[in-house]
């Protein structure tokens, strides 16, 4: 029998529901074990997916075409799955920490429900309305420790995102005008089949404005370090926003650019504006001095490669870039993990007041450099095999090159990073191996997020084959060549680092870079304006 796909949906949120009425003592202890029926339950649909293929679940019955859809593949419960490791992971995480409470972890558990309802909905107009209640709940995380930087970001995040889902919505009406559908299956039939190229442009240029907000693209991405950066935001709410959520934004593009591709190809303008958001991501990563706004940065950077991937004319490139998302997931919720203990520890964010982290943190850093060695794809780790993939399509000598940059930017990023990992705290005993009291179940989290990093780069064959369902084979010959190149990379990177960059007096008017509402919102309409242009001139 079929496991209902709503209860994937539902289940953390009535799970949160239920610890609102029980002692928080137990609520802490219950959160993380909610996981385990959810993944039995996934595990469940997920093999069943392997084995009939995609499934359709309509809710009351109705025709696909009017009721809410569901729609379970590969891809869309990979995710769903990938949320529930993450989220026991953060819930265990969390146990401990002085503000957490009921409120907190409805709020949570109701964040990962409509998450997976994002994941699994085959349906635009719901997609819009769980896109929409999410945005409020991230606010209300975002300002759960409130002061008053984080309440301008929550409140530049919410309205942001507010405006950004408008012009979703008019996509969305404009569409249904067009082709009297708004389920994904129907839209693609419909579409495929549509000889007027042009009434299609407007829907298209509101839905990709909105979704590439979302997904952070160039020039959409300024919101992203206010909200994941903040100083406000509990730990594990940035570590879910830029490990798992703005995939939410990519996931959406690679949905729509499948229905709308045999009518309006945009995979060559998305390439680049992919490459831009790389480059320019990384370069405002190496400007910052907040260990966590570093982070926030360069996920700006490593979705741009994410979109590069997405969007080059070869197989091997769309599956390294759809790999990459799990990996970026995995590594990145563990650097922002890491650096809240730090943070916690040190009692500053920023890195030139952190040395020391290895001798006064062991475990810490330790799960602090597999995620950096996953990140800037080392060989055996999970980048290393993702990246790899994504380069076998760059079958342009231009485009190589630019991919070799946007790693290179990557290593110098975080040799800034590593940067206080290494050294001697002054007045400082040494530690023990966890860290410090408090910290031995939350290093232990973050040690075994950095184990799954080097494990998703050895076992990543047999990983693709069964997430994806197709054999990605490795070249272990090759490893010798790619281990070269890496460390020639890492010696460029130090290089650069050291030499050149680190006294650039142009990372400080980086650093200033910041768009208020108004700004954003002007850059919205811009890149609206831009895309139906584009699309005038081509179609």
């Amino acid at each position: 029998m079929m496991v209902p796909f709503y209860i994937l949906i539902l289940g953390p949120v009535l799970a949160g529901l239920a610890l609102l009425a029980l002692p928080l003592r137990w609520g802490k202890v219950l959160a993380p074990i909610s996981q385990i029926p959810l993944a039995v339950l996934a595990g469940q649909a997920f093999l069943a997916v392997r084995r009939n293929g995609p499934q359709l679940q309509v809710i009351g019955g109705w025709p696909s075409s009017v009721g809410i859809a569901l729609r379970a593949e590969l891809l869309s419960l990979d995710l769903v799955m990938l949320s529930i490791l993450l989220f026991a992971c953060l819930l265990l995480y969390n146990a401990g920490k002085p503000y957490v409470n009921r409120t907190f972890l409805f709020l949570f558990l109701s964040f990962q429900g409509l998450l997976n309802g994002i994941f699994l909905s085959s349906d635009l107009f719901n997609i819009f309305v769980l896109v929409e209640v999410a945005t409020v709940v991230i606010s209300l995380l975002i300002l759960f420790k409130p002061n008053s930087e984080s309440i301008y970001d929550g409140s530049i995040y919410l309205l942001t995102n507010i405006v950004a889902m408008t012009f979703f919505l008019f996509g969305l009406g404009l569409l249904y005008k067009t082709t009297g559908a708004v389920d994904f299956d129907s839209l693609k039939r419909v579409i495929a089949s549509f000889e007027d190229s042009e009434r299609l442009i407007l829907p298209y240029a509101f839905l990709m404005t909105a979704v590439s907000l979302k997904a952070a693209l160039m020039p959409l991405f300024s919101w992203l370090p206010k909200a994941h950066g903040t100083p406000g935001a509990p730990t594990v709410v940035s570590a879910v926003l830029s490990g798992l959520y703005v995939k939410g934004g990519v996931y959406l593009f690679f949905r729509l650019q499948d229905i709308f591709e045999p009518v309006l190809d945009t995979r060559s303008l998305f390439l680049v504006l992919g490459l831009m958001t790389a480059v320019i991501g990384f370069v405002l990563a190496i400007a910052q001095k907040d260990i966590k706004l570093i982070l926030a940065y360069h996920t700006v950077s490593q979705i741009g490669l994410i979109m590069t991937g997405l969007n080059m004319d070869h197989d091997y490139a769309r599956y390294g870039a759809l790999y990459h998302i799990i990996n970026h997931a995995i590594f990145k919720a563990t650097l922002f993990l890491t650096a809240g203990l730090v943070i916690e520890h040190y009692k500053t964010r920023q890195i030139g007041q952190i040395r020391g982290v290895w001798r006064e943190m062991p475990a810490v850093a330790l799960a602090s450099l597999l995620a950096i060695l996953g990140i800037t794809g080392a060989p055996l780790f999970n980048g290393s095999m993702s990246k790899a993939w994504i380069m076998v399509g760059a079958d342009q000598a231009w485009l190589g090159i630019a991919l070799y940059v946007i790693n290179l930017g990557t290593v110098i990023s975080f040799v800034k990073y590593s940067s206080m990992l290494w050294g001697k705290a002054p007045g400082k005993a040494k530690r023990p191996f966890w860290g410090g009291p408090g910290h031995r179940l939350p290093a232990l989290v973050c040690l075994s997020l950095g184990t799954l990093c080097l494990l998703g780069g050895v076992l990543s064959e047999p990983m693709t084959r069964l997430l994806f369902g197709v054999a990605l084979p490795v070249d272990w010959s090759q490893y010798g060549r790619k281990t070269v190149v890496f460390l020639l990379l890492l010696f460029a990177g130090t290089a650069i680092y050291h030499f050149g960059l680190k006294r650039w007096r142009y990372l400080q008017q980086a650093r200033d870079l910041d768009l208020s509402f108004h700004d954003i919102c002007l850059t919205m309409a811009a890149f609206f304006a831009a895309l139906v242009i584009v699309l005038k001139i081509w179609y």
